[in-house]
């Protein structure tokens, strides 16, 4: 369904992006954001599985910045080397790329941004900061920037197994944003990924579910 092409950045830099098309005219546009893992097959297959539902959906390669094609295995390789490319490329540069990405397909309508682990990270940014509504699955990296006045609003997923985020760190989303929804799963950390052993089809499913009402009620019913 999709595409590789070159996105123009801030930093006179082209990286690379996935776009995937809807059938029809968009509902709307949807930056999907990446794990520490680059844009594998698995989140091409987040961005096809939007633009399935009627979004146009393009996934930037964040990391094409530091290194082209990053494509990590789910390992303790792939995590370490995912981990030392994210600290490199910085949340900043990372929310430059977003805003980059979102004009790039503004011809489907209101943007939104959705992304995974760090991603999730990097996607409440973009709704504190660049005024996208967003949706953050498991980000784990969240609670520095939850004092910041969001510009639009954000929706929260979290896995109850999940020992990188903790109940308390949860909370601590509820106590800040009370205005936005939290919502918690019996799953593990990246259950939303439908490789590895911490998929959890059920959570997954619910939180595609309510995903899809945030978008439909934020960007194709703006």
């Amino acid at each position: 369904m999709g595409e590789q092409i070159n996105l123009p950045t801030t930093r006179t830099q082209c990286i690379g992006a996935y776009l995937a098309q809807p059938e029809g005219k968009p509902k709307g546009g949807i930056v999907v954001i990446q794990e520490i893992f680059g844009v594998n097959a698995h989140m091409r297959c987040v961005a096809d599985r939007f633009a399935e539902h009627g979004y146009t959906a393009i996934a930037p390669a964040f990391f094409d910045h530091l290194e082209t094609g990053v494509e990590l295995d789910y390992d303790s390789g792939g995590y370490a080397r995912g981990k030392q490319l994210a600290t490199e490329l910085g949340l900043d540069r990372a929310l430059e790329d977003v805003a980059s990405a979102a004009e790039a397909i503004a011809s489907a309508g209101k943007i939104g941004t959705v992304g995974y682990c760090w991603g999730g990270t990097v996607a409440l940014l973009s709704a504190l900061r660049l005024g996208l509504p967003s949706v953050s699955y498991y980000g784990a990296r969240n609670l520095p920037f939850l004092h910041e006045m969001p510009k639009a609003p954000v929706m929260f997923h979290f896995g109850e197994k999940d020992k990188s985020i903790t109940p308390e760190m949860v909370a601590a989303h509820r106590e800040a944003l009370p205005q936005m929804e939290t919502f918690t799963y019996p799953a593990d950390h990246a259950f939303n990924r439908d490789v590895g052993a911490q998929y959890d089809e059920a959570s997954a499913r619910l939180a595609m579910q309510r995903t899809l009402a945030f978008f439909e009620k934020h960007l194709a019913s703006a």
